[in-house]
Protein backbone atom coordinates (compact mmCIF):
# COMPACT_ATOMS: atom_id res chain seq x y z
CA UNK A 1 0.00 0.00 0.00
CA UNK A 2 1.45 3.62 -0.98
CA UNK A 3 1.91 5.77 1.99
CA UNK A 4 -0.65 8.41 0.56
CA UNK A 5 -3.31 5.30 0.45
CA UNK A 6 -2.50 4.95 4.13
CA UNK A 7 -2.94 8.96 4.61
CA UNK A 8 -6.39 8.73 3.20
CA UNK A 9 -7.50 5.60 4.82
CA UNK A 10 -6.11 7.64 8.13
CA UNK A 11 -8.53 10.64 6.95
CA UNK A 12 -11.35 9.27 5.78
CA UNK A 13 -11.16 7.28 8.86
CA UNK A 14 -11.38 11.24 10.88
CA UNK A 15 -13.74 12.26 8.67
CA UNK A 16 -16.74 9.68 8.36
CA UNK A 17 -18.04 10.12 11.60
CA UNK A 18 -18.59 14.19 11.32
CA UNK A 19 -19.34 13.59 7.04
CA UNK A 20 -22.23 11.35 8.11
CA UNK A 21 -23.66 13.49 11.21
CA UNK A 22 -24.11 16.20 8.96
CA UNK A 23 -25.81 13.64 5.90
CA UNK A 24 -28.28 12.60 8.27
CA UNK A 25 -28.94 16.48 9.29
CA UNK A 26 -29.29 17.01 5.18
CA UNK A 27 -31.31 14.24 5.20
CA UNK A 28 -33.90 14.84 7.50
CA UNK A 29 -32.90 11.65 9.09
CA UNK A 30 -32.71 9.11 6.22
CA UNK A 31 -29.77 7.18 7.33
CA UNK A 32 -29.59 4.64 4.05
CA UNK A 33 -29.45 8.15 1.88
CA UNK A 34 -26.68 10.16 4.36
CA UNK A 35 -24.56 6.74 4.16
CA UNK A 36 -24.72 7.03 0.15
CA UNK A 37 -23.71 10.14 0.28
CA UNK A 38 -20.66 9.78 2.37
CA UNK A 39 -19.77 7.00 0.77
CA UNK A 40 -20.07 8.59 -2.57
CA UNK A 41 -18.00 11.89 -1.15
CA UNK A 42 -15.53 9.62 0.30
CA UNK A 43 -14.47 8.08 -2.78
CA UNK A 44 -14.33 10.89 -4.67
CA UNK A 45 -12.04 12.26 -1.97
CA UNK A 46 -10.18 9.62 -2.48
CA UNK A 47 -9.72 10.44 -6.54
CA UNK A 48 -8.65 13.54 -5.24
CA UNK A 49 -6.29 12.20 -2.91
CA UNK A 50 -4.14 10.69 -5.63
CA UNK A 51 -3.51 13.37 -7.53
CA UNK A 52 -0.16 14.46 -7.20
CA UNK A 53 0.05 17.37 -5.12
CA UNK A 54 -3.73 16.89 -4.26
CA UNK A 55 -4.70 19.62 -7.11
CA UNK A 56 -8.35 20.76 -7.82
CA UNK A 57 -9.11 22.71 -10.44
CA UNK A 58 -5.20 23.62 -10.75
CA UNK A 59 -4.66 24.55 -7.55
CA UNK A 60 -3.71 23.17 -4.37
CA UNK A 61 -6.55 21.59 -1.46
CA UNK A 62 -4.86 23.21 1.66
CA UNK A 63 -8.37 21.59 3.65
CA UNK A 64 -9.12 18.48 2.76
CA UNK A 65 -12.18 18.38 5.56
CA UNK A 66 -13.69 21.44 4.40
CA UNK A 67 -13.49 20.49 0.57
CA UNK A 68 -14.97 17.05 1.58
CA UNK A 69 -17.75 18.62 3.46
CA UNK A 70 -18.03 20.87 0.28
CA UNK A 71 -18.35 17.65 -1.76
CA UNK A 72 -20.97 16.04 0.34
CA UNK A 73 -23.31 19.14 0.15
CA UNK A 74 -22.99 19.11 -3.61
CA UNK A 75 -23.46 15.61 -3.36
CA UNK A 76 -26.95 15.86 -1.47
CA UNK A 77 -28.02 18.98 -3.87
CA UNK A 78 -27.31 17.00 -7.08
CA UNK A 79 -28.97 13.87 -5.48
CA UNK A 80 -32.17 16.06 -5.12
CA UNK A 81 -31.74 17.25 -8.91
CA UNK A 82 -31.63 14.03 -10.36
CA UNK A 83 -33.87 12.29 -8.16
CA UNK A 84 -36.27 9.52 -10.24
CA UNK A 85 -39.67 10.85 -11.40
CA UNK A 86 -41.12 7.75 -9.58
CA UNK A 87 -40.10 9.09 -6.20
CA UNK A 88 -43.31 11.17 -4.47
CA UNK A 89 -42.82 13.26 -1.63
CA UNK A 90 -45.56 12.29 0.66
CA UNK A 91 -47.52 14.54 3.26
CA UNK A 92 -46.84 12.26 6.85
CA UNK A 93 -43.68 11.05 7.46
CA UNK A 94 -44.29 7.09 8.39
CA UNK A 95 -43.59 5.65 11.81
CA UNK A 96 -40.53 4.31 12.48
CA UNK A 97 -38.37 3.55 15.45
CA UNK A 98 -35.12 5.56 16.70
CA UNK A 99 -33.05 5.32 19.04
CA UNK A 100 -34.36 5.08 22.59
CA UNK A 101 -32.71 8.22 23.69
CA UNK A 102 -33.51 10.34 20.87
CA UNK A 103 -35.71 13.37 22.13
CA UNK A 104 -38.69 14.31 20.87
CA UNK A 105 -37.39 18.05 20.07
CA UNK A 106 -34.56 16.26 17.86
CA UNK A 107 -37.39 14.28 16.51
CA UNK A 108 -39.48 17.21 15.44
CA UNK A 109 -36.35 19.48 14.21
CA UNK A 110 -35.50 16.60 11.97
CA UNK A 111 -38.74 16.26 10.40
CA UNK A 112 -39.66 19.71 10.07
CA UNK A 113 -35.44 20.04 8.07
CA UNK A 114 -36.63 17.58 5.86
CA UNK A 115 -39.78 19.15 4.71
CA UNK A 116 -37.45 22.03 3.51
CA UNK A 117 -36.05 22.65 0.35
CA UNK A 118 -32.93 20.47 -0.23
CA UNK A 119 -30.91 23.78 -0.80
CA UNK A 120 -32.22 25.43 2.22
CA UNK A 121 -31.73 22.42 4.00
CA UNK A 122 -27.91 22.82 3.45
CA UNK A 123 -27.67 26.07 4.41
CA UNK A 124 -28.91 25.99 7.86
CA UNK A 125 -26.98 23.06 8.46
CA UNK A 126 -23.69 24.78 6.67
CA UNK A 127 -24.40 28.06 8.75
CA UNK A 128 -26.13 26.62 12.24
CA UNK A 129 -25.33 22.84 12.82
CA UNK A 130 -21.23 23.18 10.83
CA UNK A 131 -21.55 26.53 12.60
CA UNK A 132 -19.97 28.04 9.06
CA UNK A 133 -19.31 32.12 7.92
CA UNK A 134 -21.40 33.73 5.86
CA UNK A 135 -18.66 33.49 3.60
CA UNK A 136 -17.36 29.74 4.26
CA UNK A 137 -21.01 28.57 3.19
CA UNK A 138 -21.29 30.85 0.12
CA UNK A 139 -17.81 29.11 -1.04
CA UNK A 140 -19.03 25.76 -0.65
CA UNK A 141 -22.39 26.31 -2.34
CA UNK A 142 -20.66 28.40 -4.46
CA UNK A 143 -23.04 31.52 -4.90
CA UNK A 144 -22.62 35.13 -3.13
CA UNK A 145 -22.60 35.94 0.50
CA UNK A 146 -25.56 37.94 -0.34
CA UNK A 147 -27.60 34.76 -1.59
CA UNK A 148 -26.62 32.95 1.44
CA UNK A 149 -27.95 35.77 3.77
CA UNK A 150 -31.29 35.72 2.43
CA UNK A 151 -31.74 31.82 1.65
CA UNK A 152 -30.88 31.35 5.35
CA UNK A 153 -33.32 34.02 6.17
CA UNK A 154 -36.46 32.56 4.42
CA UNK A 155 -35.50 29.10 5.29
CA UNK A 156 -35.57 29.73 9.10
CA UNK A 157 -39.02 31.95 8.63
CA UNK A 158 -40.04 28.73 7.18
CA UNK A 159 -38.38 25.93 9.76
CA UNK A 160 -40.54 28.62 12.01
CA UNK A 161 -43.56 28.06 10.42
CA UNK A 162 -43.23 24.81 9.66
CA UNK A 163 -42.86 24.11 13.64
CA UNK A 164 -45.25 27.08 14.87
CA UNK A 165 -45.94 26.44 18.73
CA UNK A 166 -44.44 23.00 18.89
CA UNK A 167 -41.57 24.20 19.43
CA UNK A 168 -41.77 26.33 22.15
CA UNK A 169 -44.03 23.31 24.23
CA UNK A 170 -41.20 21.35 23.82
CA UNK A 171 -38.62 23.18 24.40
CA UNK A 172 -40.73 24.54 27.45
CA UNK A 173 -40.49 20.42 28.77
Amino acid sequence: MRSGDLEYAEFAANRSGPLYRSACLLTGGDTHLAEDLVQETLSRMYLVWRRPGRLFGGRAIENPAGYAQGVLYRQFIDHHRRRSSGERPVAEVPDRAGPEDTSTLRMTLLEALARLAPRDRAVLVLRYWEDLSVEETAEILRCRPGAVRSQSSRALARLRSLLGDELNDLAAR
